[in-house]
């Protein structure tokens, strides 16, 4: 795993401009760096050694030097493409997947890409030509961001390492504020830096004189078959052995991060690494410990475990959000870092279970035709008036059910985990010209015109929740700590079964990823595969009313500049409900304040 970074332009100091980027990332890569210039561009790597450690150095050339790479990632099916590329007299000078990507590039040209099973993000110069080929992998699971404006084109795997660069305008983007309240994460390509984007994933990005051409050679696509349960599970459980294996491949040693879930139990029982890793609360209600070391006492391997402090959760924010980029409110990725940092004292990779869920149908939401399906038989115009006069009433428990039941999936439904309704967004945001969430969905319903409720939301999930908050947390704290995290379950040749399997494969009024539990039932040793979904549970809900958490929350939301962005009395009031037990809105209150701390960081604050 590593960083990589590069720009196009005739300044004359490259050298040192590039080098300041890639140091910005150094955590991304502390093994070594590398760098190529000419008097067109600059490009930079940061190095974390995983495969061939004497001989993978990057920049990376072919034969004749007339191609150079710099790559984030790992190609799990690089042997198998080395085999094939050497048929047609290629010949290798290491054992390295990244030179798998120069030699596929000559032969393939822009259809490299699918030939790939990993997680990547990309680039490649081809000085005879003057041309630039970047890609990012199927489901995003690496970033690749990049900078354009009359001036330079730039790119790289953290927005941060464009802050070194001379010709880099910091602005903020004040438009998708609004979407990042409800959806708690920047669900855009957009990103809260002004001409800042990410390549989506599954696209590759060629630029040439200056002109920049995408193309998309992944698409997220839904084709449920009718096929015997016993036959579906039994797929399940070969592609997700076959699944690991490629993902075990590493020349140092590989462990686990382990919860009390059937999704890490289910990679551990597959992979028996030597070492796993836990974290947890002195709350017993939040404290998964117990639960990982049943299942590896039970696998004879070593789990290693830490409590998280109230006062090192709160401590912590400031780094995570400046690791993050932008703004996330996700309470899991403190967990992340902290799992991370204890993993990193002993390994260089982990696997960790993301994807499952969105995959194989995990959420209790996709439940909701299954459990509540009586309702749906009144007629929608009923339900519709209902969810009308439902939206002016106070929050009480079952007002949002009525509201959601009023409104088509396409008007409604953005995602497993909205924090901020509209209404409410309306009487916090002092900022206008926000963009709608509506627009921003909008391509992915289409996409998915014709199919179930249940596929129109694990749509949604894989594309916002999956992509743009949970692979983004995994990879920024993983990379925080110099520890290369790999997820399983998000590869194109799981997500092929997972996308086969019909509904009821996946929920059932019973339970949620059916056929999946079934699967992981053959190998896992204890009742984990039975266990509901936690994630990584914080007790933040209870920290908010203790009075350090809450002071420290109140004191930011008090603070001059908070108000060009929020109604500062409005939000104070969310805070004061929830200290005093009126409402629950720890969700709310902490969107708001992880904002905040980001902002601070990265426009108040000299960014270190």
């Amino acid at each position: 795993m590593c960083g990589i970074v590069g720009f196009i332009d005739k300044e004359k100091n490259k050298k040192k401009i590039i080098k300041n980027m890639a140091d910005k990332i150094a955590h991304r890569g502390p093994d070594a760096e590398g760098f190529y210039v000419d008097s067109d561009i600059a490009l930079g790597h940061r190095r974390l050694s995983i495969i061939d450690l004497s001989n993978g150095k990057q920049p990376m050339y072919n034969e004749d030097e007339s191609l150079v790479v710099v790559f984030n990632g790992e190609i799990y099916n690089y042997p198998e493409l080395k085999t094939e590329l050497k048929k047609h007299k290629h010949k290798f000078a290491t054992k390295s997947d990244t030179e798998v990507l120069l030699h596929g590039y000559e032969e393939w040209g822009k259809d490299l890409p699918k030939k790939l099973r990993g997680m990547f993000a990309f680039a490649i110069w081809d000085k005879n030509t003057k041309t630039l080929f970047c890609a990012r992998d199927n489901f995003g699971i690496k970033p690749l961001y990049f900078y354009q404006n009359d001036e330079i084109f730039m790119f790289a795997s953290e927005i941060k390492s464009f802050l070194e660069h001379p010709k880099f305008k910091k602005e903020l983007n004040k438009e998708i504020l609004a979407s990042y309240l409800s959806f708690s994460f920047t669900p855009t390509n957009e990103t809260f830096f002004k001409n800042v984007y990410r390549l989506e994933p599954g696209y590759s990005l060629t630029i040439k004189d200056g002109e920049i051409k995408k193309d998309r050679f992944y698409k997220i696509e839904f084709n449920e078959k009718t096929e015997d349960y016993k036959k579906s599970v039994d797929k399940i459980a070969k592609v997700m052995q076959d699944s690991v294996n490629h993902h075990m491949l590493s020349d140092v040693e590989v462990g686990s991060f382990l919860s009390s879930g059937i999704d890490s139990s289910y990679l551990v029982s597959l992979a028996k690494p030597a070492k796993t890793y836990t974290v947890g609360y002195d709350i017993p209600k939040y404290n998964e410990i117990d639960y990982a070391k049943d299942l590896t006492d039970k696998l004879n391997i070593t789990n290693i475990s830490k409590k998280i402090t109230k006062e090192e959760y709160m401590n912590i924010i400031p780094k995570i959000m400046y690791h993050m980029d932008e703004p996330s409110s996700d309470p899991a990725a403190v967990a992340l870092y902290f799992v991370a940092n204890l993993a990193s004292k002993d390994v260089k990779v982990v696997l960790s279970g993301e994807g499952a869920d969105e995959f194989f149908g995990g959420y209790n939401v996709y439940r909701r035709d299954v459990d509540m399906g009586f309702y749906n038989k009144i007629p929608f115009k009923i339900r519709h008036l209902i969810a009308k006069i439902a939206s002016n009433l106070p929050e009480i428990r079952g007002i949002n059910f009525l509201i959601r039941r009023g409104m088509t999936l396409e008007e409604n439904y953005i995602g497993v985990n909205r924090v901020f309704g509209k209404n409410e967004i309306k009487k916090i945001l002092r900022l206008n010209n926000q963009i709608k969430n509506e627009d921003i969905t909008k391509p992915v319903y289409e996409e998915q015109k014709g199919k179930s409720d249940i596929i129109k939301m694990q749509a949604i999930d894989i594309n916002f929740w999956l992509i743009k908050d949970i692979l983004q947390k995994a990879d920024r704290m993983t990379m925080a700590n110099s520890l290369e995290g790999r997820v399983p379950f998000i590869d194109k040749e799981v997500f092929e079964v997972a996308s086969s399997l019909p509904i009821e494969y996946k929920v059932t009024k019973e339970n949620t990823k059916v056929a999946l539990r079934d699967a992981a039932k053959k190998v896992i040793p204890n009742e984990s595969y039975k266990k509901k979904k936690l994630g990584f549970p914080v007790p933040l809900r209870n920290w908010m009313r203790d009075d350090d958490f809450y002071t420290e929350i109140k004191d930011t939301f008090s603070k001059d500049y908070v108000k060009e962005f929020f109604n500062q009395k409005y939000i104070i009031k969310l805070l004061e409900q929830h200290k005093n037990n009126k409402k629950d809105n720890y969700k709310k209150v902490w969107t708001i304040y992880c904002f905040l701390k980001w902002y601070e960081i990265f426009f108040l604050e000299t960014v270190k």
